[in-house]
């Protein structure tokens, strides 16, 4: 039942917050999320034992990471992302802090944080393959071949399958509960595999390759694991095989009413599908119990899994050197291929097996945002702003598509040093959790830690490729993974911590604490409301303004820049305000009060610049659009309006001559 709740709490969550970038949604999700984790520690100081506080380093450090990323905010180049990104830090610090209270309190409850993993998976990957049957009524502009829902980006899509392959490994390989639901794994396993191939998401896949090697590699379950993960396989092959033959259904632009007859041949599928592989999955969790194997058997055919396993990278350098390029010669044009900064890839199945990608574009945009702001960065999330200065394309990025490049172009070497202490602290605390070095021990709740823990580096792996972090859809699940194997601590301690307490702890000391963690949610949660707050009070000036009633416009105007004072969108609302009233001289003050405090931002000194082209001041123009065009050389507009006003000035240069 606790697994279901949690489950649909995150399932809540994704579809919520979808992609993480609709202000209001993710407002209340962080604010939420700060709160529950208030309780949880409250909960912890309040009524929990003394106890070694496990996890606390990992905490602290997480807690540095974030004061730094609202810190930065005093530097930013786009102070308020770095405002809404500090927000967005704070409420995964307080779900990973969460985490690591729930582990403190109720240890033995640690199937249901595994379970709950899959369950989630299955639901956001039903959901998505749901879309794809149904699409008139779900998703009816969507004319990508590719699995997006429900986060609208195909690769926070196929990490969700990713995620939830380990748990349902997991739960299918386990000897304990009820035949049924551990039968329920493999048609799960079918359903992800399905998603995960048709997302088209080849950091996804890769993360997922990576977390199952190191389950197969840690966990002594191999051989009901592996059975499990062939019928699963054996099922969303079928899936797969047939969406990649249906181009309606997996190919871009594809009318809607071909989407919608290829959609409902692809429903009765996967139902007949995922019936088929309930009675495979039952059937072979019975076969399972059924069969007693000794243990040199076992051990024997667990290591020619193993070795199967390790041959696979021999077998690749064989295919490497048999190439017509040679070894080295296929080794150069692979690299080559795959730090081209200038990439050739298809939107269709075949990129799954290419190597070319744009993030190697976005990585050295990255870089050289690095070099110029090495120690502290351009603040954090303003990525996307800061990289205009060296791009050689017309494309809107907001995110690096790496965590670590991110980090270093947001928060500088500061910013890594403080993310590798954080992993330090956490991988100390997950290897004395997980007990990684003691390969053979099938302890229970060691297996589901260790599951935990695949799950983690799943999202760690697609995270250092991708920019997934920022959709709390699938970030906070492997926070909470996280969390909970930072505080769990040895497990020899298998008692929570209520249940060793004898009453309430009403000492002075705990009493403190606890008023400082309420006024500290108290002061957070208004901080996270007040860019929400902004944005309200901007869409009612505009609504007013458009009924014609100016002060109460001005007045929601005020408002706005007063709750968020750190963005520019109020001053540039404020400022079609008064021209709307035709007070000129107001209207270009709030533009340059704009310039002002966003001076690195192109938009502003571009949004002043087309203010004096308007009114044919085309003198004042230049200085604003000749800034615009140095902070953004490759930004459409600003070439445009600077060769346009240039042009003007050579006329009218040549007419005062003569």
């Amino acid at each position: 039942m606790l697994a279901c709740l949690l489950a649909a709490s995150l399932a809540a969550l994704a579809f919520v917050t979808t992609g993480g970038v609709d202000v209001a949604p993710n407002t209340w999700a962080e604010i939420v999320l700060t709160v529950i984790g208030a309780a949880l520690a409250i909960t912890v100081v309040w009524r929990g034992a003394p106890a070694r506080a496990w996890g606390a380093p990992a905490l602290i450090a997480f807690a540095a990471l974030t004061v730094l990323a609202a810190v930065s905010i005093s530097w930013s180049v786009q102070p308020d992302d770095s405002w809404l990104e500090a927000n967005r830090t704070l409420s995964y610090l307080a779900a990973f802090g969460g985490a690591i209270a729930l582990a403190r309190l109720f240890p033995e409850r640690w199937p249901a944080i595994v379970g709950a993993i899959a369950l989630l998976a299955t639901i956001l990957c039903g959901y998505a393959i749901l879309v794809k049957v149904f699409p008139a009524a779900l998703d009816r502009g969507n004319e990508l071949g590719r699995m997006r829902a429900p986060f609208g980006y195909w690769n926070a899509t196929g990490l969700s399958g990713a995620l939830g392959l380990p748990a349902c490994l997991w739960l299918g390989a386990r000897r304990d509960r009820g035949r049924l639901l551990r039968g329920l794994a493999v048609p799960a396993i079918s359903i992800q595999l399905t998603v995960l191939v048709l997302s088209y998401s080849r950091s996804a896949l890769l993360a997922a390759v990576v977390a199952l090697a190191l389950w197969f590699a840690v966990v002594p379950l191999r051989l009901r694991a592996a059975l499990v993960l062939v019928l699963g396989a054996a099922g969303g092959a079928a899936m797969i095989a047939w969406g990649l033959a249906t181009h309606a259904l997996t190919r871009d632009r594809a009318v809607l009413a071909a989407r919608s007859t290829a959609g409902h041949g692809f429903g009765v599928l996967v139902v007949l599908v995922v019936a088929v592989m309930v009675l495979v999955g039952v059937a072979a969790v019975f076969a399972m119990d059924r069969a007693e194997w000794a243990q040199a058997r076992r051990r024997r055919i667990g290591a020619l899994l193993l070795a199967v396993v390790a041959l696979a990278p021999v077998a690749g350098l064989g295919a490497l050197a048999a190439s017509s390029r040679g070894f080295t010669g296929e080794v150069s044009h692979i690299w080559s291929t795959l730090t081209s900064a200038k990439p050739t890839v298809g939107d269709n199945p075949g990129r799954l097996v290419e190597v070319s990608n744009t993030r190697p574009l976005y990585w050295s945009e990255g870089l050289d945002i690095a070099r110029h702001s090495l120690l502290k960065g351009v603040g954090a999330g303003a990525y996307g702003t800061a990289r205009l200065r060296y791009a050689t394309d017309h494309r809107t990025v907001g995110h690096a598509h790496s965590y670590v490049i991110e980090t270093l172009a947001d928060l500088g070497l500061l910013g890594i040093a403080v993310n590798l202490a954080l992993l330090l602290a956490w991988g100390v605390a997950a290897v004395r959790s997980t007990r990684l070095r003691r390969l053979s021990d099938a302890d229970p709740e060691r297996v589901g830690l260790l599951t935990l823990l695949a799950v983690v580096v799943v999202f760690g792996v697609q995270s250092a490729v991708d920019w997934t972090w920022s959709m709390p859809g699938v970030a906070v699940p492997a926070l909470l993974c996280a969390g909970w194997l930072a505080g769990r601590g040895p497990l020899r301690q298998r008692e929570g911590l209520l249940a060793q307490s004898r009453g309430l702890r009403r000492s002075p000391g705990g009493i403190a604490i606890v008023l400082a963690i309420l006024t500290g949610t108290v002061l957070a949660a208004w901080a996270i409301w007040q860019p929400l707050r902004a944005v309200n009070a901007d869409g009612a000036a505009i609504a007013a303004i458009s009924n014609g009633n100016a002060t109460l416009a001005l007045s929601d105007g005020r408002a706005a820049r007063t709750d968020d004072p750190l963005s520019v969108d109020p001053l540039f609302e404020l400022s079609a305000i008064y021209t709307a009233l035709g007070n000129n001289a107001a209207a270009v003050d709030e533009l340059r009060q704009a310039v002002r405090l966003q001076p690195a931002n192109p938009d502003t000194w571009l949004t002043l610049g087309l203010f004096y082209v308007h009114r044919n001041q085309t003198r004042a123009a230049y200085g604003p659009l000749s800034m615009a065009s140095r902070l953004n050389p490759s930004g459409y507009v600003e070439i445009q309006l600077l060769t346009r006003v240039r042009a003007e000035l050579r006329r009218l240069g040549a007419a005062a001559v003569s």
